[in-house]
């Protein structure tokens, strides 16, 4: 299998960004992790590039998934 490229923007204080890296990490998947509440180009490119208003906004290889739905990222993580 592939390696996947994980980013997952996140923000403190949300519960469902903790669900979703601690999904990965019992996955074994690694991740880059970027907080949009210090880095203001990152929360920009969400917003504008990926049309998502929300944390957690996961890409995988470049896919996006708005919001937190670890049924669509699991899917993404199965296809070869």
């Amino acid at each position: 299998m592939e390696k996947k490229e994980v980013i997952v923007y996140t923000q403190p204080d949300c519960p469902p960004c903790e669900i979703t890296k601690a999904y990965l990490n019992d996955q074994e998947i690694p991740f880059q992790e970027i907080d949009v509440t210090k880095n203001t180009a990152a929360r920009q490119k969400m917003i504008n590039e990926f049309q998502s208003y929300s944390t957690p906004t996961v890409t995988v290889n470049g896919e996006i998934i708005r919001g937190f739905n670890l049924e669509k990222l699991d899917e993404l993580l199965k296809e070869q």
